[in-house]
């Protein structure tokens, strides 16, 4: 199956390329700073949070400013990614309804203008980084690990959204309170240190929240976490993957009736 994606892909690279294109492109249309807006939107959100949340959460915490950067980075991409993932299909309705294409490309372009914006951003946070002090290491090479497994949950989620938004249009409302809970639920802007160690476990039940810890042990304390970390990234990403391509696969010859 993998081996009939990747040649399918390579068949339709070249539309492959311009999907990516128009995708990171019509995000900034029609604006002055156009691309720019990918280095100050974060850079706007950091200050104002930053400002909100220093006060209450942050007074006595060293590097507060990049552990709250770097909870806001990885919860955006997720966001962004996921949210476009989920529009992939009924936003090129007109195309899949006319034309025979691999749908999941659609979903794919999305993510890779997700990347490339992420990438950006993540410029960004390390030269905030290292304008707070943060000492560069190694081990900031094994940050290669959780962003390549966020990468992949993220679309197995969009594989996931993309099929309930064509069937269930109320998806999209109801993802919207969803990830409004998820922010608060993955530690992004307080410090999870204040719980019990039985509370402090739970917060791994919720895939965001390992993949930010693993970025902050990594970046902010120069600690490599341990293989149980490591472990439930994987674990996350193969499920989410897993789970979409085959609901995909299930109801895939239903989209055509319900765009």
């Amino acid at each position: 199956m993998t081996e009939n994606i990747f040649n399918r892909m390579k068949k339709y690279r070249f539309l492959f390329e311009e999907l990516v294109k128009r995708d990171f492109k019509k995000k900034y249309k029609r604006t002055i700073l156009g691309m720019l807006w990918s280095l100050v939107s974060p850079m706007m959100q950091l200050l104002v949070m930053s400002i909100v949340f220093t006060h209450f959460f942050g007074r006595d915490k060293p590097h507060y400013t990049i552990y709250l950067f770097a909870g806001n980075l990885t919860y955006a991409f997720f966001k962004d990614s996921t949210t476009g993932g989920m529009h992939s299909l009924m936003q090129n309705a007109n195309i899949i309804t006319k034309i025979n294409l691999p749908k999941y490309m659609f979903l794919l372009s999305k993510n890779v203008a997700s990347v490339i914006n992420y990438v950006l951003t993540l410029i960004i946070f390390f030269l905030f980084a290292l304008v707070d002090g943060i000492d560069f290491h190694f081990s900031f090479f094994m940050l290669i690990y959780p962003i390549v497994c966020l990468i992949l949950f993220n679309i197995g989620c969009g594989f996931i959204l993309s099929a309930l938004f064509v069937l269930f249009k109320d998806i999209q409302y109801l993802y919207d309170i969803f990830t409004l809970m998820l922010m608060y639920m993955s530690a992004i802007f307080y410090y999870t240190d204040t719980y019990s160690p039985q509370v402090q476990k739970l917060f791994y039940l919720n895939p965001l929240y390992t993949y930010i810890t693993y970025f902050r042990q990594i970046v902010i304390y120069g600690i490599i976490p341990n293989w149980k970390v490591h472990a439930l990234c994987l674990v996350y990403a193969v499920i989410a993957l897993t789970v979409g391509a085959l609901i995909y696969r299930k109801y895939n010859y239903k989209f055509m009736y319900y765009m």
